[in-house]
């Protein structure tokens, strides 16, 4: 089944004009990520690290560039984006680094916006047995109703639950745990994980590639589906909206159960280097597209 995306070709004019650009507000860093003494471990991207003893090996070399994830919202839901960030071994204090910037133009252009007060201030971070815990400003639960509240807690735990050696977070504001989380009374007397915010997070969430990154073909797609047999569909489109390729994707699972999915695509573009990633739900009772997440690419 064919679907033909509305043309992006005014969007990517306006966006090349702004990409590059960061947001206005600076991060406010209150101090260096801690770690606990003895078997606490050091987070590094992609699977990279090793732990026990406090040694951390990574596969990412001195001087490279890392590319981080950071998760702002879009439509009421969660929203992949990357960073790229000096080499470092403390990524999870860098992702919170770029998570407080909030999002740059181009990210707010396509509707992506942050729900953490932009006075947060990031005091410090420690990992132990694959639970963090980030320390935060009092500022962090002020102001918004329960959706606010509810978001922003879910962007810091998406962030830092990228890495391996995270799977669950708990918080702590100006150095105190917290048990109840602002004036709407959110419980957070346990470590929380992702699967605490799935209410929060789109039928088909896309984590790789995200807006204004340069792919090139065979494009790989990954993120994580809560679809309908766990099936979607995946298409690309040139600046003019033209669809280049198409094809049907599948979850590890679906229908309730949301699972991973890691697909490639091969594409041809032919005139301009922008185009366009939409990924969408062929609705159960009529066919039509649901659940549609269209992202802003640049060819090479």
């Amino acid at each position: 089944m064919k679907r033909k995306v509305p043309a992006l070709a005014a969007l990517f004019v306006l966006a090349a004009l702004l990409i590059g650009c960061g947001s206005a507000d600076d991060v406010k860093d209150g101090g260096p990520v801690s770690t606990q003494p003895g078997p606490a471990t050091t987070v590094a991207p992609g699977g990279s690290t090793t732990t026990s003893d406090g040694q951390t090996t990574t596969t990412t070399a001195p001087g490279e560039a890392i590319q981080l994830s950071v998760y702002f919202t879009m439509n009421e839901k969660v929203a992949a984006t990357h960073r790229q960030v000096p080499y470092t071994k403390e990524v999870a204090k860098a992702a919170m680094e770029e998570l407080l910037k909030g999002p740059n133009a181009e990210e707010k252009e396509v509707g992506m916006f942050t729900t953490i007060p932009a006075d947060t201030l990031f005091l410090g971070l420690a990992v132990n047995d694959k639970i963090a815990t980030v320390d935060l400003s009092k500022e962090y639960e002020s102001g918004g109703g329960t959706l606010s509240m509810s978001l922003r807690l879910a962007q810091v735990v998406y962030t830092l639950t990228q890495f391996p050696t995270i799977d669950a977070v708990q918080f702590k504001l100006d150095g105190e745990p917290v048990e109840v989380f602002g004036g709407e009374g959110l419980i957070l007397d346990h470590p929380v994980s992702r699967a605490d915010y799935e209410e929060l997070t789109p039928a088909i969430m896309v984590e790789s590639p995200t807006v204004g990154d340069t792919v090139s073909s065979p494009m790989r797609i990954t993120g994580t589906a809560n679809t309908f047999e766990a099936t979607f569909m995946i298409t690309i489109t040139d600046w003019d909206g033209k669809i280049i390729a198409e094809e049907y994707a599948t979850a590890t699972s679906g229908s309730g159960t949301r699972g991973t999915f890691d697909v490639t695509v091969p594409f041809t573009w032919t005139q301009y280097p922008r185009g366009a990633l939409t990924v969408w739900e062929a609705s159960a009772k009529d066919g039509s597209a649901i659940n549609v997440v269209e992202i802003p690419l640049n060819f090479e």
